[in-house]
């Protein structure tokens, strides 16, 4: 009986033997191919026995004859359809069947089922049915995860809409499918956001958090469709959101993911969706900053669409392959059955394609079966390799070589590079030949720097080990450690010199032909603290050049470095016909006359360009930019601290340290000795000395974190002081879920007090205070009306935090008495309180007082706080819109700077600055120190940093204290406070902007009487009074 009289009077049981039939003649032979239509409606009968029947010989089918799949899977859209059929029996038959066919077809043809399930998921579809198709998207996770993860773009849109169904079965399928998808995208940045990203789609009032935790994932991976697939959706509906931080936030990660797209065909699919949205933000969004950054994120977008439109799409085009196909076979007029077989065979082949799946024997085993029912088996490997071949042509993207000497190549690797959170390379390639001369360039921040270190440090995956190439870094960075060696020694004892056993006599030998010699300015016995900065760079190169190196890394070797040297730095270069350099210069001439290549860093991509930079710039204009010649990287501006109540001159003394000796608990031994300093508002201190010698003790008694045992410790009652000690962290620690901008506003809330002031030991009262302040103590009272004198013996409970000055000038601080439920807004003057135990009681009124008048010129708005931040030196993407916990440590450190200096301190104490501040960073403190109207004392090692800044040296040296310099400068300059920088101008939590007058100055008797006289013969004519004028003639009652 043949196959179509089976398929005729087909019953329940003839599935096993219609299964060995098409196993032993093959689909064509059998006659599966020519009457699979048949089997079809009998699987969508609306006879119960009929299309039980069907239904099991397409299960049977699907299980025991994989050759028949390109026939088998016809079948899908039946068994679905049966899924909401009114006999019990047939349901779970059709349920059966879908699930078999599923889970057993090839997983590279798990795509051409997509159109069989989508064609069901449609709401108007029963809900069964419906169900039954999202159950089977969910077996692919399993059977097919890499395939699935390739149809992601067109998967999530349909499962997306079916998770939001009113029918609660459909709604659990539906999650339960994009929960098996989300564990396929294969990207590990964002694999943790997996259970965010379906909240997000279920639960749209979270959003804003969920973009909030996706701000601060970094990307490093390689970004391809899968992932993009589960992120675009939450992306779109970030941009959609009403709040502008949100709109803000996903324009980031936009921009940030796009250039992380090797392959810009994977965008193609969603740049459709997130450019019209994107474009629309950019238009319509208030906040200037927010849509300039979103601006940026559309640039990127349009750039990446460029890219995909240029390149020649074989993504998923079965019908390119499907010709290849037939011209193999000779099957150009194919009937029916070797037609579906072509296209199943297309469709494998494709997907393949997208995943890379190029091995000849991945297409043998995958593709030739398929055909062994129309050709032989020789016949159909013949034809699979000859389309695979077409295919490898079709995804090769011509290279151009770039070289055409034949020089010994060194270098040919392809890596990622970060710094911290921030993406700098990303899958890009490096090729380096021997005896070039390679200028690097790129804009400020691009990683130029960051990129030479790696290659030195054996960082960079696929870069020859250094055993293999030697490679040197040339940098004139002498470590404070070592600054007492002589220029010799400090050669000598750089372990890669070591390692050389390279003895001294070499070494002085290499320096004499550098200039280092016994008669020179550079003399090589004397030590390289005494080296300028050039001569520190000419050290670094006679050091690199005993090293015999391969690669040499120069970063700017001609700073510091006159007309002379400069020229002998390029004549040592091109001198070197058998080492390559890679340069990072600011110096145009010396690029123009040493390179023979550039490399350039754009869009996190390397770029390699013959010819020196006049070469470079024909070709990219844009690149003189990276010469137009600025200070610095980074500016970092403080605020300025404004005036003090009674002091007028920045030489009087703020803080004070007199006779001060300190042991810590269980020494014998004091750490200090009779310590006597002083720090005013001119004051410039550097503090050095060994580890261990007690510059931190110093401070920390200085600030009034402990206590001496003998000796004074003193501040103005009105001098804000900030305090950024070595480990700077602990005060934001608890904090990591807010935003920078969120926590210095939450810090600084009531009323501009600090709630992070430390708990000092100094603002503890001892057991000898207490006792006073329960003793009662006799109060003098005068009566204002009578004169009558009156003592009284009272207890006062506690200050309640007001201070007023009396005429003699000293403070007078409110406080309420025991026994009394109300302030009794009654002041005691200092001296009596002291005398009562509350002295440190004053101190901390005082603190409170001084805190809030740094209040008055800036309002804690988000705005001021903003701009305070980037003022700091942390960008307002991180400041403002990136939680704490995302930060890298550098980033937190400016926070706790920019925290510590928001109310405006008038003393600036900094323990190691240098160990958490790199050196961009560190020249933007110098430049922002300069200009600082305050005083500044500062811990360091690092002799560049402080032998700029400060005129005043305190070394310690064993506890005892050493002054050097100038210490008396600041009271030889004695300028005074009217002069320093006022604050002109005010923003206010809306953003407006209220010019400010400076400091009134006090007029002289005689400017006074001009005034006078002017103001009296303006108020008798009737003229109008300007504003100094008016508050002139109030002051004096003309008015």
């Amino acid at each position: 009986m043949s196959l179509e009289e089976q398929f005729a009077k087909l019953t329940v049981g003839d599935e096993s033997s219609i299964v060995e039939a098409v196993k032993a003649d093959g689909v064509a032979k059998s006659g599966l191919a020519a009457n699979i239509d048949a089997l079809v409606a009998k699987c969508a009968a609306k006879d119960e026995a009929e299309a039980l029947a069907g239904l099991a010989t397409a299960k049977a089918l699907a299980e025991g004859c994989p050759e028949a799949e390109a026939f088998t899977k016809e079948c899908l859209a039946a068994c679905l359809e049966q899924a909401s059929a009114k006999a019990g029996s047939v349901k779970k038959a059709a349920t059966e069947t879908a699930m078999a066919i599923s889970k057993n077809i090839s997983p590279f043809a798990m795509k051409s089922l997509l159109p069989a399930i989508f064609s069901q998921l449609p709401v108007e579809k029963k809900w069964q049915t419906r169900e039954l198709a999202l159950n089977c998207i969910s077996t692919f996770s399993e059977t097919a995860p890499k395939q699935l993860g390739n149809a992601l773009p067109e998967i999530v849109p349909e499962v997306t809409a079916c998770m939001w169904d009113t029918k609660k079965q459909v709604k659990a399928a539906g999650i339960a499918a994009m929960k098996g998808s989300l564990t396929v995208i294969g990207n590990k940045d964002i694999e943790h956001m997996t259970d965010n990203i379906l909240i997000a789609i279920t639960k749209p009032k979270e959003v804003p958090e969920i973009m909030h935790k996706m701000a601060g994932v970094t990307f490093v991976q390689s970004v391809e469709s899968p992932a993009l697939a589960m992120v675009v959706p939450l992306l779109l509906r970030g941009l959609r959101e009403k709040t502008t931080a949100t709109k803000r936030q996903s324009a980031v990660i936009i921009n940030n993911m796009s250039k992380l797209v090797d392959n810009p065909l994977d965008a193609a699919p969603f740049l459709p969706l997130l450019l019209p949205a994107l474009e629309t933000n950019a238009t319509s969004i208030a906040d200037p900053e927010a849509r300039e950054v979103t601006e940026r994120a559309v640039e990127q977008l349009k750039r990446l669409k460029g890219l995909a439109d240029k390149a020649m799409s074989v993504r998923g085009d079965i019908s390119k392959l499907d010709q290849e196909f037939k011209a193999a076979l000779d099957a150009k007029d194919a009937d029916s059955g070797l037609a579906k077989v072509i296209d199943h065979a297309s469709t494998i082949a494709t997907c393949m394609m997208d995943l890379h799946f190029m091995d000849e024997l991945q297409w043998k085993k995958n593709v030739s079966p398929l055909f062994a029912a129309f050709v032989d088996a020789a016949k159909a490997e013949s034809a699979t390799e000859t389309v695979r071949a077409k295919a490898e042509e079709m995804l090769e993207i011509p290279e151009e070589d770039d070289d055409d000497d034949d020089a010994e190549e060194l270098c040919n690797c392809q890596f990622t590079l970060a710094y911290g959170t921030k993406i700098l390379l990303h899958n890009t390639k490096m090729k380096l030949k021997r005896g070039k001369r390679y200028g690097l360039l790129g804009g400020n921040d691009s990683g130029k720097t960051t990129l030479m270190r790696s290659i030195a440090n054996n960082q960079v995956e696929g870069f020859p080990d250094v055993t293999e190439v030697r490679t040197v870094f040339v940098e004139a960075d002498i470590q404070g450690e070592q600054s007492h060696l002589s220029c010799i020694d400090y050669v000598a004892v750089d372990p890669k010199i070591q390692a050389l056993n390279i003895d001294k006599e070499e070494i002085r030998a290499v320096l004499a032909t550098v200039g280092f010699t016994p008669d020179g300015k550079a003399k090589p016995d004397h030590a390289v603290s005494t080296l300028s900065g050039g001569w520190r760079m000419k050290l670094a190169l006679a050091r690199a050049m005993l090293q015999k190196a391969d690669i040499l890394l120069l970063d700017e070797p001609t700073n510091h470095l006159d007309v002379i040297n400069v020229a002998w730095v390029k004549n040592y270069l091109n001198s070197l016909t058998d080492v390559t350099s890679i340069i990072v210069s600011h110096d145009s001439g010396l690029l123009n006359d040493c390179c023979t290549n550039i490399l350039q860093i754009e869009n996190l991509k390397l770029h390699t360009f013959k010819g020196n930079l006049d070469e470079f710039v024909k070709i990219k204009p844009s690149a003189r930019s990276y010469f137009s010649f600025t200070e610095s990287k980074q500016k970092f501006r403080f605020p300025q601290p404004g005036p003090i109540e009674g002091v007028k001159s920045k030489g009087k003394a703020l803080m004070k340290m007199a006779g001060c000796t300190f042991t810590y608990p269980g020494n014998d031994k004091p750490t200090l000795f009779d310590i006597t300093v002083q720090v005013s508002l001119s004051s410039r201190v550097a503090c050095v000395g060994e580890n261990g010698a007690g510059k931190s003790t110093m401070i920390k008694l200085l600030v009034g974190e402990i206590e001496p045992q003998t000796g004074d410790v003193w501040k103005h009652p009105n001098a804000r002081i900030a305090y950024v000690a070595q480990h700077a962290f602990h005060h934001i620690e608890s904090h990591l879920d807010k935003t920078p901008n969120e926590y210095i506003r939450w810090r600084y809330a009531n009323n501009g007090e600090d709630k992070e002031s430390l708990v000092k030991v100094t603002m503890q009262f001892t057991p000898e205070e207490e006792k006073l302040q329960k003793t009662p103590y006799e109060i003098q009272f005068t009566d204002d009306e009578t004169g009558k004198v009156s003592k009284v013996k009272k207890v006062v409970a506690e200050l309640v935090g007001g201070r007023k000055t009396n005429k003699s000038k000293d403070y007078e601080y409110e406080v309420r008495y025991a026994g009394s439920t109300v302030d009794s807004g009654e002041y005691l003057p200092s001296k009596v309180l002291k005398k009562m135990g509350w002295e440190k009681a004053m101190k901390a009124v005082d603190a409170k007082i001084a805190q809030r008048a740094g209040l008055y010129v800036r309002p804690l708005s988000t705005k001021n706080v903003e701009q305070h931040l980037e003022d700091c030196g942390l960008d307002r993407e991180f400041g403002t819109h990136y939680r704490m916990s995302a930060l890298s440590g550098g980033q937190k450190v400016k926070v706790v700077l920019a925290a510590a200096m928001w109310n405006q301190p008038h003393i600036l104490i900094l323990d190691e600055p240098t160990n958490y501040l790199d050196r961009d960073a560190l020249g933007a403190l110098a430049g922002a120190i300069e200009v600082f109207d305050g005083g500044v004392v500062m811990i360091t090692h690092n002799n560049e940093f402080c032998s700029k800044l400060c005129p005043e040296t305190w070394v310690m040296d064993a506890g005892h204290l050493e002054t050097k310099g100038d210490a008396d400068w600041m009271l030889k300059q004695d300028t005074k406070i009217e002069e320093q920088q006022q604050i002109t101008e005010v923003t206010d939590a809306a953003g407006n902007v209220t010019k400010l007058k400076g400091q009134k100055k006090k007029l002289s008797k005689k400017e006074e009487k001009q005034l006078l006289k002017k103001v009296k013969g303006k108020i008798k004519n009737g003229e109008a009074l300007d504003t100094d004028e008016e508050e002139f003639a109030f002051e004096k009652d003309l008015l």
